[in-house]
């Protein structure tokens, strides 16, 4: 079963999200949607022809998107089959944080790795 297959996403809080966005736009050219992150394309290594993506996003500094973590970010890993991936994280130990959300854009499911660090697992919806 793959687990990991590539970055989904780099989350993380700032104090004055809008300024951030348009720090990031202006000096690294890092183009904001409406909703206020960014959309990185990429192709897929074994499936050129793919495009991927991968989302930035700075959140407000007092979200509780990254609760039970107190830390400062959050990243999110693409995944092949969430449910598969869930199944054996539990039988390996891992509790699952809050229950899994499906969504038109995929499944999404959390757990906190040895450091107390959030981890958010997207399966995408082209990816199912």
């Amino acid at each position: 079963m793959k687990r990991v297959t590539g970055i989904g996403g780099i989350f993380f809080k700032s104090k004055d999200p809008q300024h951030t966005r348009e720090w990031y736009q202006r000096h690294l050219g890092i183009e904001q949607e409406p909703w206020g992150g960014a959309v990185l394309k990429w192709r897929h290594h074994d499936q050129p022809e793919r495009v991927g993506t991968t989302i930035w996003s700075p959140f407000k500094a007092d979200t509780t998107h990254f609760q039970p973590s107190d830390n400062t970010f959050m990243v999110n890993y693409r995944v092949g089959n969430l449910e598969e991936l869930l199944a054996a994280l539990k039988t390996e130990g891992i509790e699952q944080v809050g229950e899994m959300q499906a969504h038109e854009y995929g499944k999404f499911a959390w757990i906190l790795d040895p450091d107390g660090n959030k981890i958010e697992l997207w399966e995408p919806a082209d990816e199912a």
